[in-house]
């Protein structure tokens, strides 16, 4: 009888069954009641498990303990500068009209041109100015609030519009101070409604 013929459930014959190295041999009838508990189906083209191809986690890499959105103290120079650049333009504007209006009944001429740059220089500089202000405070009282409460919030931001609203108007005693801090905090307001608005109609926000 040969012992190199294979039989089902046996061993495979040869040298390596003298000294117990055989390997078993299966039929596939066997096989196919064999459950797989615990085994993940693998990609019959990849030939690796499907589920450490899905990314559920963040593709950008922070440093330990940074926080995954920007802080009030890093936006604060976007507010600012935006704020100075938003100004300038708008007093750009505004100076052009200004210079327009009151050198209508003057010819073309360099005096007239001198008259309406100087009117844009000004105009420009002055919102500029104002513009970056009002946005130095606002950053200036949001970052104070938010390291005295310890927390990020709606909160902060009308608080820090109200304050800003109050200090700007300071110089026009109580009555323009209370009007400062009204402005302040509607517009403050109108800003944490329109970035919860999704929130309130209860869809998530998209992103992009």
């Amino acid at each position: 009888m040969d012992n190199n013929t294979p039989e089902s459930g046996g061993y495979k014959g040869g040298i390596g069954s003298l000294f117990g190295g055989g390997t078993p041999e299966y039929s596939n009838t066997e096989l196919a009641g064999v459950p797989l508990t615990g085994m993940s189906p693998l990609s019959p083209y990849l030939n690796v498990d499907p589920r450490y191809l899905v990314q559920d986690t963040d593709e950008f890499i922070l440093p330990t303990g940074a926080n995954k959105t920007r802080g009030r103290f890093e936006l604060a120079f976007f507010t600012i500068g935006g704020c100075c650049i938003t100004g300038a333009a708008f007093g750009t504007l505004n100076g052009l009209r200004m210079g327009l209006m009151e050198t209508r009944d003057m010819p073309w001429s360099k005096p007239r041109n001198v008259q309406i740059l100087n009117m844009v220089t000004r105009q420009g500089a002055s919102w500029a100015n104002t513009l970056g202000s009002v946005a130095l405070l606002y950053s200036v009282f949001g970052v104070a609030i938010e390291k005295a409460r310890g927390a990020e919030d709606d909160i902060n931001t009308v608080a820090a519009g109200t304050l800003t609203g109050m200090l700007f108007k300071s110089t026009a005693g109580l009555k323009g101070a209370a009007r400062g801090g009204l402005v302040g905090l509607a517009m403050s307001g109108l800003y944490a409604l329109y970035n919860n608005w999704d929130h309130l109609k209860g869809t998530s926000p998209s992103r992009c």
